[in-house]
């Protein structure tokens, strides 16, 4: 069975789909098979790996509804090992159309199960908000992981970040864990990064990644031009960073097997 991980943080602008569509790279790139769901109506992490997001005939939003299985809507991708659920403008519906149905919370998760025999990791990218998507990502997911930007203000939401997770594990899914919590866009010369890193510590006293990821240009590009950091500059900061979260995760995964 594979890992399933959603990425989640419901303040926007912190480096979630930056980091989804990044570590899913990562991790093909060191030879596991990937699946990266985007679950956001935005369909950022769609467009990040080249894909077109709006002429797309069908996508995960077909899938939660039931119209279509989730096999014949995932999509090769320029990375041997990646391959995506994607997006489409149609997601923002399924916020709506799922309330009245039942076992709205769980149809991600029962979707993946088809699926699931394929791959070793399985990302999902999570909306900017702890909407009904979002819960399904939660019910879907083993652990959550969490980016937190390097600023002041984006540590104001994880108290109630923290609260629904709670709410999810009382509720619908007792084994789901907190992975850990990923710093993005640090600067080591700004005093502020420093700060934050340090407060980050009284959330998640056990859980803090030790890679963090640097505020650079190019990660701010890539997506852009449709590309992970790996295909836009291998070579560059952004690029060893993820390699580092991805040897990280898959560390603690070894030691805990």
């Amino acid at each position: 069975m594979p890992i399933i991980i959603s990425i989640v943080n419901q303040k926007g602008g912190v480096g979630k789909t930056t980091t989804a569509v990044n570590l899913a790279a990562a991790l093909a790139e060191a030879g596991k098979f990937v699946l990266l769901v985007d679950a956001d109506p935005q369909g950022n992490a769609t467009s990040g790996l080249g894909i077109p997001y709006r002429e797309l005939e069908r996508g995960l939003y077909e899938t939660l509804i039931g119209a279509t299985r989730l096999s014949e809507v995932v999509r090769n991708t320029p990375h041997e090992g990646l391959r995506l659920a994607p997006a489409t403008p149609d997601l923002a519906g399924a916020n709506v159309e799922l309330v009245t149905v039942e076992g709205r919370e769980g149809k991600l998760s029962e979707a993946l199960q088809e699926v699931s025999h394929a791959y070793d990791f399985i990302l999902v990218d999570c909306p900017p908000s702890l909407g009904l998507l979002t819960v399904n990502g939660l019910v879907a997911a083993d652990q959550v992981l969490i980016p937190v930007q390097a600023e002041y203000y984006a540590l104001e939401g994880l108290g109630s970040l923290l609260q629904t997770l709670n709410l999810v594990r009382e509720h619908l899914k007792p084994s789901l864990q907190v992975l850990g919590a990923v710093l993005t866009m640090f600067d080591g010369r700004n005093k502020l990064s420093g700060e934050v890193l340090q407060e980050l510590y009284r959330y998640f006293p056990d859980n803090i990644f030790r890679s963090v990821i640097p505020r650079t240009v190019r990660l701010a590009e890539a997506p852009s031009f449709g590309k992970s950091i790996f295909h836009y500059e291998p070579g560059g900061k952004g690029a060893r960073a993820y390699e580092r979260l991805a040897r990280e995760l898959l560390d603690r995964f070894q030691q805990q097997s």
